[in-house]
């Protein structure tokens, strides 16, 4: 089973839908940990939809925040939704167009497993902040804190153990504390914390859970769209069987995000 081809996020709207909107309140929370004073230059490294962006526009009253996705429809739709003090353009993270030391923050948010070498993207963002400035990041903690992604692959792989294959927890081991920890020091940055952000996921009915499943962007909805209608019915009815659904049909689960942030050293070690 091929993996890189369900790793495709392009269309804003079905991103907000499915995995977008539980990022704002991360983002919010991650923005606050991080503190800092107002005036700061920021990078936003892969902006996606812009969530992270504008919750430093609108708390960090930075001099200049700049989000950066090497998806044009993301960037697109941060473009139309972003705060007006923004600015956006398509770039790669791995080779970011920004000069030497000229950030305060270099920052990303739920991008870093996405990335062919995290590593290298590590350093690329620590090089374009100065001395003493910060580069930090958040991902989704796939291997115990996304509840709904949890119900869906257990459900998945019970009924068709091929699926193992695509499930988060199983692919994307960069999203634990200790290699976030190691990627850090690995870049040469110091003063490395790492903590959990966890926020409430909650859906009004099963269908606002399932619907965003049928987009066909991501490894979940692109292991859905793979399968013949008579599977995908099956999977849907036995995932409405797993799910805690309370007594008014919405359900209420959680979702957790591993935080990280170091910082670049004042003077380069000997």
């Amino acid at each position: 089973m091929e993996k890189r081809r369900y790793d495709v996020w392009q269309a804003g709207d079905a991103y907000e839908r499915y995995m977008g909107r539980w990022s704002r309140p991360v983002a919010r929370e991650f923005v606050a940990w991080l503190g800092g004073e107002d005036g700061r230059r920021w990078l936003d490294i892969g902006c996606g939809t812009g969530a992270l962006t504008a919750e430093v526009a609108a708390r960090r009253a930075p001099r200049v925040v700049v989000g950066l996705d090497r998806s044009a429809g993301f960037v697109a739709s941060a473009r139309a939704g972003g705060p007006a003090s923004a600015r956006f353009a398509v770039a790669d993270a791995m080779a970011l167009p920004v000069r030497d030391g000229v950030c305060h923050m270099a920052v990303g948010g739920l991008v870093l497993n996405f990335l062919p070498a995290p590593g290298a993207a590590v350093a690329e963002a620590a090089r374009t902040v100065r001395p003493g400035g910060l580069v930090a990041a958040y991902v989704w903690d796939y291997a115990e804190g996304m509840a709904f992604l949890r119900h869906f692959w257990d459900t998945a792989v019970a009924l068709d153990p091929a699926a193992l294959a695509l499930d988060e927890r199983r692919r994307y081991g960069v999203c634990r504390p200790e290699p976030l920890r190691a990627l850090w020091t690995e870049a040469g940055l110091t003063d490395v914390v790492v903590v959990p952000i966890t926020v409430p996921t909650v859906f009004a009915g099963f269908a606002e859970l399932w619907e965003p499943f049928l987009s066909g962007q991501g490894p979940a909805p692109g292991y859905v769209a793979a399968l013949a209608p008579p599977a995908r019915d099956r999977l849907r009815d036995a995932l409405r069987e797993a799910l805690p659904t309370r007594a008014d049909g919405s359900v209420g689960l959680s979702a957790r995000a591993w935080a990280v942030k170091g910082r670049k050293p004042e003077r380069p070690a000997i």
